[in-house]
């Protein structure tokens, strides 16, 4: 069909291409100009969905699949339904090993869309048995004609965006782009982003987002592994308790740190003030923002572009439930969602 009618043959024809939004009222007082990529506009919803066609495209290349096989992967959740729509579309069974951390609506999600789930406990060792990187090893040793995508230790899960997010984001801001900030869990996006943009310029800093609980920015700052900085944290999607070779640290100039609770409060405030609603992960993005822009990091000429990974409707029952929230100690009275809400009787 003709694209430039909008009218496409299937859905997967609809990933890549989101848009490039300025944020303007939460960046209104920052040095620079602000601009989101918003990975939501996907079809899948997040920016998994370029990895998952990518990687499962080039299998198909290579003859690793044929229609009827099985498509095994660990996920937080947004891989696996990208991974279950492609699925879907190609013909494939999908079986996903999720993390307990993972949101009640993104495991929901998943087993509407056709995908078998075994839920994982989050706080375990990766080499742990139990673990969601030891249940997705162990199925797809047992299940004929499978393929693991494992994404982690994947280098194509990189080139899927220096061949399709990075050119865009370039594209996008006429090669001005000064800084990138990117979350970092995989390290896929991150790290193909990065090695687009710095071959086009190499001044482009590109900055990741960590989280309390993760091995990752120390790991950059000195190339050793210590396990004493691993304890359990709420956000999804970010941060690792391991060193994953997805990840290309020379192409990441510094990390910053961001918390659970400031995370949570900052992805309602984005929904309250830009009008786009994002995910949890978005939310600790947009945090570290704020916390570079404190630390003096951008100048007026800057072009500074963020990475919105995934959409709110993903979090209802997490950063976007006021139970979620107080339950977790993160009273947040500016953003509180249930204020707006009056029963008639």
């Amino acid at each position: 069909m003709d694209k430039n009618k909008n009218v496409f043959d299937n859905v997967l024809q609809l990933i890549g291409s989101t848009p490039l939004i300025k944020l303007n009222k939460m960046t209104s007082d920052f040095d620079g100009d602000f601009f989101a990529k918003v990975e939501a506009f996907n079809p899948g919803h997040s920016s998994k969905d370029r990895i998952a066609l990518h990687i499962i495209e080039e299998a198909e290349r290579q003859g690793i699949l044929t229609p009827g096989d099985t498509i095994i992967e660990t996920t937080s959740g947004n891989t696996g339904f990208s991974i279950a729509m492609v699925s879907i579309i190609k013909g494939y069974e999908c079986i996903l090993a999720v993390s307990s951390k993972s949101s009640a609506d993104k495991i929901d999600m998943l087993r509407s869309m056709g995908a078998k789930v075994y839920v994982c406990p989050a706080h375990v060792n990766a080499d742990d048995p139990r673990s969601y990187y030891q249940v997705a090893k162990q199925l797809h040793e047992e299940i004929k004609g499978s393929i693991y995508i494992n994404q982690y230790f994947n280098q194509l899960n990189i080139d899927a965006h220096y061949n399709t997010t990075g050119p865009e984001i370039w594209n996008q801001t006429n090669g001005e782009i000064t800084h990138l900030v990117a979350c970092s869990g995989t390290g896929g996006t991150i790290s193909g982003i990065s090695k687009y943009l710095k071959e086009q310029n190499p001044n482009v800093k590109v900055i990741g987002v960590d989280a309390y609980g993760s091995v990752l920015k120390k790991y950059h700052e000195t190339r050793e592994f210590d396990d004493k900085e691993i304890y359990p944290y709420r956000i999804e999607g970010l941060g690792k308790n391991l060193i994953p070779t997805a990840t290309d640290f020379d192409l990441i100039d510094k990390f910053v740190k961001v918390t659970d609770e400031e995370s949570a409060h900052t992805a309602r405030e984005i929904s309250n003030t830009e009008g786009l609603f994002v995910g949890y992960t978005s939310g600790a993005a947009m945090q570290a923002l704020k916390q570079l822009n404190e630390e003096g990091e951008f100048k007026p000429s800057d072009k500074v572009v963020v990475i919105f990974p995934d959409h709110g409707s993903r979090y209802m029952s997490k950063v976007y439930s006021d139970k979620w929230m107080a339950d977790q100690g993160f009273f947040d009275s500016k953003n509180e969602v249930s204020t707006t809400i009056e029963y008639i009787k």
